[in-house]
């Protein structure tokens, strides 16, 4: 599971990058404003990878995508963005953990003396 959260949200950590370029084409945001929030989003994103295994790690994974749908209230292409983030978010947590029972089952075999299936 890990490995794919971790991509999900490197990937979103280049995508809020982005958005914040967009967005300091807005004249009502200030750059401070726009690199504050966006800096604080991309340093969040790169914590939430050593996280993503530890207890909260995938609620504050989904706290961060839903932030990211709502900035499409600054840039609205942010909305699309954020929903296919969204959407990778949930596939990463739902098939990384079958992954991750599916190793742990692997693991038990081996440990039991059993051999590996399709092993001759």
């Amino acid at each position: 599971m890990r490995t794919l959260c971790a991509s999900t949200l490197i990937g979103e950590f280049f995508v809020i990058g982005f958005a914040g370029l967009v967005a300091m084409k807005d004249p009502d945001l200030t750059m401070t404003t726009v690199w504050t929030v966006s800096g604080v989003a991309m340093f969040l994103c790169l914590v939430l990878c050593g996280l993503v295994t530890r207890p909260g790690g995938i609620q504050l994974g989904w706290a961060l995508q839903i932030a990211l749908i709502l900035s499409g209230f600054f840039v609205p292409t942010m909305f699309f963005m954020g929903a296919v983030f969204a959407a990778l978010w949930w596939a990463s947590v739902h098939f990384g953990r079958k992954v991750d029972e599916a190793k742990a089952r692997f693991a038990a075999q081996v440990s039991a003396g059993e051999s590996a299936p399709g092993a001759s």
